[in-house]
């Protein structure tokens, strides 16, 4: 990823991650070494060399923890800038300064319904420090896939891509995010805006930004791509990276998706592959 060369957050940048309003992600391993990204907004810098967040309902990530403590991390602000690194979880608490911090933080202090209820720590590895997101040049490459898409011979196979998550994936004021694990074993996450759905079960996205980045994914690796909508709107696909390849006349990554997840509450699961309907045999 983009280098990493700072070991601490330094007290702007641990003012900066602890506003409520913000976007933050965390990419754990699966116990099958497969990448998968959730969105905290909670997420933030703690401390000079731990972060945190806090657990208000239920999800696969918080599982990945304790048998993978390695995660990849992603904190962005509403003025565009942000902040990416590795960090390993250490443990969870159900009291302490950042229990109150969360539970005083309006969306928690007020609501009927439901509160932080355990505050989960990681230790920081490194982090690339606080850079701006290079707008122009994600516009610029969001332009470059709609041409692919527009002009690519769509490929066949099984449609993956339902009309939403097809109409999510292609607007382009929507985020959307990479992620994969690195040699080292940490989940990366990148910038990928520009991504967008090329036919029924690939993704496409020009390597024009972050391009060093992008090329260094290997070939063959299994790649999570996130999306995101600041209504809070979010989707995760995951498949297998193809490398670089012309579709239109544009050097675009491409995805072979197999798998569909629903983040979202209030109930989140798989979408693709469909999963059977069970009879409810316990009440």
């Amino acid at each position: 990823m983009s280098e990493m060369s700072f070991t601490s957050f330094s007290e702007d940048d641990i003012r900066r991650t602890q506003p409520a309003l913000k976007i933050g992600l965390l990419a754990t391993v699966t116990p099958a070494g497969l990448p998968h990204v959730t969105m905290l907004s909670t997420l933030m810098a703690c401390g000079s060399e731990r972060l945190s967040f806090g657990e208000f309902t239920e999800g696969r990530s918080k599982h990945h923890l304790r048998t993978n403590p390695h995660v990849g991390f992603m904190i962005m602000g509403l003025d565009r800038t942000l902040w990416r690194g590795k960090a390993s979880y250490t443990h969870s608490e159900r009291h302490g300064p950042e229990y109150e911090f969360y539970n005083n933080v309006p969306m928690f202090r007020y609501n009927s319904y439901f509160g932080v209820h355990t505050v989960h720590y990681l230790d920081l590895v490194a982090h690339t420090g606080r850079m701006a997101l290079p707008m122009n040049r994600i516009i610029f490459a969001a332009v470059q896939t709609m041409v692919a898409r527009t002009l690519a011979r769509k490929p066949d196979g099984e449609a993956v891509f339902n009309p939403w998550t097809r109409g999510f994936m292609n607007k382009l004021d929507n985020l959307k995010f990479l992620s994969y694990v690195g040699e080292d074993g940490f989940p990366v996450i990148i910038p990928a805006i520009q991504t967008q759905c090329l036919g029924p079960r690939e993704l496409a996205f020009a390597t024009s930004v972050y391009s060093e980045e992008l090329k260094a994914i290997p070939a063959g690796a299994v790649v999570a791509s996130f999306g995101l909508a600041l209504t809070m709107e979010d989707v995760l696909l995951r498949g297998v990276y193809q490398g670089i390849h012309r579709r239109g006349g544009v050097r675009v990554g491409l995805v072979d998706v197999d798998w569909v997840y629903n983040p979202m509450p209030p109930v989140p699961g798989q979408v693709y592959p469909a999963t059977p309907l069970e009879a409810v045999t316990r009440f």
